[in-house]
């Protein structure tokens, strides 16, 4: 009797938490796929014709490797160079998957296609849940979500790009990386993790103005090599210190 009383409520705990899974998905997956507004506007105005503006968000699906192509493209840059920085700017996404393969634990069959949707949005609402369950529903409706979004948008931006007139003025290009910051935030939970991310940011910020688009955000990926380096020094030091005073 005492566990038939007590799985209805199991089962509405549980039921509760996914729809806030969902809520959370669904939340970051409109906010960012609005971007790819920006995305068709810029792309259309650098050149690109349609069905390749729209074959970019359909195969490429990493908005950041996207713009990174598009505005070398646009500043004139040579196409065999744009399409380089975009991949190495995109190759975050390998690691990101190496994470999320453990957490998620997905069949052989699925991960093909749910590569596709390995990006900063879905790894960051997966590896935000505390269960394999939240992580498997918060990177499906998220990828799901997102992917059909962007897409539209992206279309909707290369068909009305005279329409839509200048995207800095809408702050669209800004939807997507305010999103992920306001996800990754209540992450960084010690002061490690925190400093990572503070020397990130200056590196980013500081070597914008001097280095191609895309380079400052690979040179500011070195950042937690250099602090865990730094915490390893200081750590070393510390015992040898305590290894001296043990000595007297």
């Amino acid at each position: 009797m005492t566990e038939q009383t007590a799985d209805p409520g199991t089962r509405a705990a549980e039921t509760e938490r996914d729809a806030a899974v969902v809520r959370d998905a669904l939340g970051v997956g409109v906010a960012v796929g609005l971007s790819g507004f920006a995305f068709g506007v810029t792309s259309a105005g650098s050149g690109l014709t349609l069905p390749q503006t729209c074959a970019l968000s359909l195969l490429v699906f990493t908005g950041a490797s996207q713009f990174a192509l598009v505005g070398a493209l646009a500043a004139g840059g040579n196409p065999l160079t744009a399409a380089a920085g975009a991949f190495f700017l995109g190759v975050r996404n390998a690691f990101y998957g190496l994470r999320l393969s453990q957490v998620l634990a997905l069949p052989r069959a699925v991960r093909p296609f749910a590569a596709q949707w390995v990006i900063d949005e879905t790894t960051a609402v997966a590896l935000a849940q505390p269960s394999r369950r939240g992580a498997r529903i918060g990177f499906t409706v998220t990828g799901l979500t997102l992917y059909l979004l962007w897409n539209l948008t992206t279309l909707l931006g290369a068909l009305g790009a005279e329409a839509i007139g200048d995207t800095d003025a809408w702050g669209l290009d800004a939807a997507g990386p305010a999103v992920f910051l306001a996800l990754l935030a209540p992450m960084l939970t010690t002061a490690t993790e925190r400093a990572v991310a503070a020397l990130a940011v200056l590196l980013g910020l500081g070597l914008l103005p001097v280095l191609p688009a895309g380079v400052p955000v690979l040179v500011a990926a070195s950042a937690a090599p250099l602090v865990l380096w730094a915490r390893g020094r200081r750590a070393g030091d510390a015992a040898e210190g305590a290894g001296r005073e043990g000595e007297r």
